[in-house]
């Protein structure tokens, strides 16, 4: 055969290998208001950047006739590609290829860009649209997902694990993006749950839709496994786009610095009078983050869920920065299981990658209940305080308004490792509230008064006055400077500045045992 025809039959192969399972499940696939696998990757990475690993891999398997089945690429489609001009590995699985069920092979092809993301450093890309386990190929299908998981738990920490889930995603496959750092769904075509609809219908007899079970609602609002829900395929790439641009490409080095083109010493006048002067009155958090970040950029994760405390990126003087604030408008900003979780793996993340974290602080307490004690909210609770104490990156903390009790200590306090604890004028830092500790305190006073009410009154501001303020913590170096709302930019950008050369050890062991 000459070496035109080979160079012929070359490309007729790998047109065919790019068909996947045919036109007609092409337009299947569209039909379905989804991409197809390629397609998803050409939207996603640099134009022309994607060069493709394995493309030629076929299956082993006989049983069943898979022996006559042809499979091209085995269902997923991998390789590596740029964002941003940044490297990253990447693997779409091919719905358009046996529902892009996964099979040995199609195991083997994902572990092996895994695998060369580590040793390269770079960021690794899942895209999830599968059927599942291939069930002609048995234990081979199982082994395949137990080389997965094991490789998303070595990658932890190491390099930024991104999963983005476009079609169904079920039984044990749900367990490598849970094992990765960040989750995306798309509302109306994202599915995730360990036993489907029908199953549940059949053991426990509720009657369930698979996007009431596991849609991108219920894993963004309900159940926190999500961190982000788009409207469609396009937004969600533009949005794992913009998270890479915060992160670092993997654990050695510093994610990358922009020029900062917002004044550094820029005042902002409304933070002054921001913090309503009625106690219990709410204000909304983001406008402080958005206020003080450069160019108010914010991109927040897992906006839907534990809704009580705001997590996310945001840049400093052009570096990236992770933010964590306690919201006053949901649950008065109390720490709750849900949102102790949410901050700790946060926190975590942000450690592991070398991001400093800059925590706002409105706590009046954990949030008390019966439900919340019985759900383990000591247990919850204690991955907070674990995370912010075992964080050895730049720490820097503001104390807006209430700091109370347990809270107060769990939120980046200067006695869990913070570096720098600014307080506004506002803070209020004491064991418990004003109302509560009028009534242990001064009861005698009340109890023994002719004007009960009155008195009580009188001795909340009495409390207030002498133990509700930061000055006290201030005078005992717990606060390391009080500062005007509206200097808080130049004063954090400051800190910042100062901490970037941080250097600190923790005692040499295999691991901790985190409080889950």
């Amino acid at each position: 055969m000459s070496v035109e025809k080979r160079i012929s039959q070359m490309k007729q192969q790998r047109l065919a290998i790019q068909q996947g399972g045919g036109t007609e499940k092409i337009e299947k696939q569209h039909k379905n208001g989804k991409l197809t696998a390629r397609e998803r990757i050409e939207l996603l990475v640099d134009e022309g950047s994607f060069i493709e690993m394995d493309a030629y891999i076929k299956h082993r398997s006989v049983e069943f006739d898979m022996d006559k089945v042809d499979a091209p690429g085995d269902g997923v489609v991998t390789g590596h590609a740029t964002i941003d001009g940044r490297p990253v590995y990447l693997y779409a699985q091919d719905f358009t290829v046996m529902g892009g069920s996964l099979g040995e092979m199609h195991a083997q092809k994902i572990t092996k860009v895994m695998d060369e993301a580590m040793k390269m450093g770079c960021p690794i890309i899942g895209i999830n649209d599968s059927g599942g386990a291939r069930i002609q190929e048995g234990i081979d299908a199982l082994k395949g997902y137990g080389d997965i998981f094991f490789r998303n738990t070595m990658a932890s920490g190491v390099i930024p694990q991104i999963s983005i889930i476009l079609g169904p995603c079920a039984g044990g496959a749900v367990y490598s993006p849970a094992l990765t750092d960040f989750i995306f769904m798309v509302d109306g075509i994202s599915k995730m749950f360990i036993t489907g609809p029908q199953v549940v219908q059949a053991v426990t007899g509720e009657d369930v839709t698979a996007d009431e079970l596991g849609g991108a609602k219920a894993h963004n609002e309900t159940s926190g496994v999500a961190h982000f829900i788009n409207s469609s395929e396009k937004e969600c790439f533009e949005n794992v786009r913009k998270l890479l641009g915060f992160l670092p490409e993997n654990n050695l080095e510093d994610a990358p610095a922009l020029n900062c083109k917002d004044d550094l010493n820029r005042t902002i006048p409304e933070l002054n009078k921001i913090i309503p002067e009625n106690p219990n009155k709410s204000y909304d958090v983001k406008d402080v983050i958005k206020g003080i970040i450069d160019n108010g950029d914010f991109l927040e994760i897992q906006p839907l869920y534990a809704q009580n405390i705001i997590v996310g990126f945001a840049r400093l003087n052009g570096r990236s920065v992770g933010i964590v604030a306690n919201q006053p408008n949901a649950l008065a900003g109390c720490l709750d299981i849900n949102a102790s979780d949410k901050a700790a793996r946060f926190v975590r993340f942000c450690d592991a990658f070398n991001i400093p974290i800059v925590t706002f602080t409105d706590v009046p307490g954990y949030l008390p209940g019966v439900s919340q004690e019985h759900d383990g909210i000591i247990r919850h609770g204690a991955k907070l305080l674990y995370a912010y104490s075992e964080a050895t990156v730049p720490k820097i903390n503001v104390i807006l308004r209430k700091a109370y009790g347990g809270a107060y200590i769990a939120m980046c306090s200067k006695h869990l490792g913070a570096d720098r604890v600014f307080a506004w004028p506002t803070a209020e830092i004491a064991v418990m509230g004003p109302d509560g500790a009028a009534n242990i305190i001064f009861k005698k006073d009340i109890q023994n008064s002719t004007d009960p009410i009155s008195t009580r009154e009188q001795k909340i501001e009495e409390y207030r006055d002498r133990f509700a303020n930061p000055y006290v913590a201030a005078a005992r170096g717990y606060i390391d400077d009080v500062i005007e709302p509206q200097a808080s930019r130049p004063c954090i950008i400051g800190a910042l500045e100062m901490l970037i050369s941080k250097r600190e050890n923790r005692p040499s062991k295999k691991h901790g045992n985190v409080p889950v």
